[in-house]
Order: structure tokens, then C-alpha cells, then sequence
């Protein structure tokens, strides 16, 4: 039988969402729920159907999971505690401070509908979480560092693209290489902010506009670019449409340690992504959480949970035989 999945918003998460369901055979895509006009709303799946989030809780019998696709800004702190109520439910909400005020939320209202509700998937927090987890765990004596690009800071772009005289924007986070090498090298340096990462602004602006303004405010701008080095360079529609269509992104997540009674042996853990698509390679990771999240409600297993509390079984195709067999 086939994992029933809805998806609540329809931006970039809910199309990677959608192709992410379409690769995964064990999942079906039953319904898109949509803030807006659900005829304007075309989707790719032939088999499901568009409607009005306000219909989604009525449709709770038809849907194993319920995907939220929605921004952590002000969607997901209110969307994933009301839906965790009806469905089981996924959201990728990535405001690290607020994890655990959201977690406590969403604990609440899933177990008062005694559903399974998973908070935080994607690739930060999510797939680098673990790897921080696994490397603490092991290296308990040691040092975190992360590194987030090259690529598209989706939140960061529209930030800049609500200054007044920007018609579009996007902005590009850059680990420092030299940083990332001494780090590399096992040197524990420590490192600023603006010591680990440099920023980059492509900006389309109006005709007319003020240019030095823009610039000023962009590197300015408390919270986004005031802590690094930030360069901005202004091209035409045409240029971002060529060049900087695209949201790519990735990282890396490094652990450094020692191990040996005086601590003579020195270790380096690095995981790292290069993402061809921030959103598709978030959703793909959602897709395989969502499996989880429908493996342990019919376990029973109630209330919030995080990319921790899943047993690496649960995020696969395959049998545990099989695993064993193949992977082990």
C-alpha cells in the first residue's frame, strides 16, 4: 500500500516535494493544498488534485502525511501545531533559535491528536544536525565548525529585493577558503563571523535608481550584512535571468579531535553537500522523513520528533534483511 502524501504550499518546496514523491515508489501524491485560487494552481501529478487549504483538514482521512511547505518566518509556527493536530506532518523549519519553543508547540498539539508530527527536516537543520551529532559523539573532546555555500540565500535575496529601487536580487554566501583550510588542517582556529564567510549581491535595479543607496543599505542592514564583507554588483534583468536563475547551495559540517591518553592523535570529520537545487535536495530529505514519520505512527510512536529520534531504518526503501545484506 502506498504512503498517502498532501502538500500544504505550492512554491519551490512543494514542486521539489511533488518530484520528490514521483521517486519513491512507495508514495502516491493525493492532494496539494493552496492558499490561492486552486484553478490557478497547476501541478505535474495527473492524479492528484488541487485544493483550498481550507479544505485540508476535511480530507485527513485520505492523507498518511501531510508535507508543510510553507515559510518559517510566520507559516510554520502556526501551520505545523494546527495540522499536527489532524494529520501526521512534516515542515522543514530552519529558524535554529526557535527549535525548541516550535518542537514544544507541535509536541503538544500531535499528541493531543495522537499523530506523529516531524519538525526541522532538510539539510541544515537535518542531514548536517547528524552529522554534528555523530561527531560529538565520537570526538567528545573536540571542536564544530560550519561552513554554508557556495550558494543562493533565498531568505537573504529577499531581503534585498524589498529595498526600495530593487527589482530583483540574489545573494550568494561564500565560506572563506583560508578559513576553511586551517580548519581543514586541524589548526581549531577561532573564527568570527566575518572570518568564516564573505557575501555576494547581484542586484537588477530600477532605472534611475540610486545605486550608491542600495549598496549602502545592503551592507548596512543589521542581522543579513552588517557582520561581513560584502560586495554588490549591479547587472541588467537580461544577465540575472542567463546567470543566476538557478538555486544552488551546499556546505560543510567539520568535527576536529583527538583521541589517545594524552590526546597524541589528532581526527578531522568533514561532511559536505554541492546542491545542484536548495529546495529539491531539502524536499528529497523531507520525502525520506515523511516515510519515517508513517512508520512510526502505525508504531504508535505519538508526539514531536527530530531528525535525532529516527532510527536510520526508518528513512528506507529497504528492509532491515535487506540493509544488513547490502549496506551494512
Amino acid at each position: 500500500m502506498s504512503i498517502r502524501i498532501g502538500i500544504l504550499g505550492y512554491g519551490n518546496l512543494g514542486r521539489g516535494v511533488e518530484c520528490a514523491v514521483k521517486h519513491n515508489p512507495d508514495m502516491e501524491l493525493v492532494a496539494v493544498f493552496t492558499r490561492r485560487n486552486p484553478e490557478d494552481v497547476k501541478i505535474l501529478t495527473e492524479t492528484a488534485k488541487v485544493y483550498h487549504a481550507d479544505q485540508a483538514v476535511s480530507m485527513k482521512d485520505e492523507i498518511d502525511v501531510l508535507i508543510l511547505c510553507g515559510g518559517s518566518a510566520t507559516d510554520l509556527p502556526v501551520q505545523t501545531p494546527e495540522f499536527a493536530q489532524h494529520f501526521n506532518v512534516v515542515d522543514s523549519f530552519d529558524t535554529h533559535a526557535r527549535i525548541p519553543e516550535h518542537f514544544a508547540a507541535v509536541d503538544e498539539a500531535a499528541k493531543k491528536g495522537n499523530k506523529t508530527a516531524m519538525i526541522s527536516v532538510g539539510w541544515d537543520p537535518g542531514m548536517f544536525s547528524l552529522n554534528r551529532l555523530y561527531a560529538n559523539a565520537i570526538l567528545p573532546g573536540g571542536k564544530d565548525y560550519t561552513f554554508w555555500g557556495k550558494g543562493v540565500s533565498q531568505g537573504h535575496s529577499d531581503a534585498v529585493r524589498r529595498i526600495e529601487g530593487v527589482l530583483d536580487a540574489r545573494q550568494y554566501t561564500i565560506p572563506v577558503e583560508s578559513a576553511l583550510e586551517a580548519v581543514r588542517n586541524g589548526e581549531n582556529p577561532e573564527l568570527t563571523t566575518r572570518q568564516k564567510h564573505t557575501r555576494e549581491v547581484f542586484v537588477v535595479a530600477e532605472d534611475g535608481a540610486d545605486k550608491a543607496r542600495i549598496e549602502n543599505e545592503i551592507k548596512t542592514m543589521p542581522n543579513y550584512f552588517d557582520e561581513y564583507d560584502t560586495t554588490v554588483h549591479f547587472i541588467t534583468a537580461e544577465e540575472m535571468a542567463a546567470n543566476h536563475a538557478g538555486l544552488p547551495h551546499g556546505g560543510f559540517v567539520i568535527r576536529t579531535g583527538s583521541t589517545g591518553w594524552e590526546d597524541e592523535h589528532k581526527h578531522v570529520v568533514e561532511y559536505s553537500l554541492k546542491l545542484d537545487s536548495n529546495p529539491e535536495f531539502t524536499s528529497s530529505v523531507i520525502a525520506a522523513y515523511a516515510r519515517a514519520a508513517y512508520r512510526m505512527s502505525r508504531e504508535g510512536q505519538t508526539g514531536c520528533k527530530t531528525v535525532f529520534d529516527v532510527a536510520p531504518a526508518y528513512l528506507s526503501l529497504e528492509t532491515s534483511e535487506e540493509l544488513r545484506a547490502h549496506m551494512l
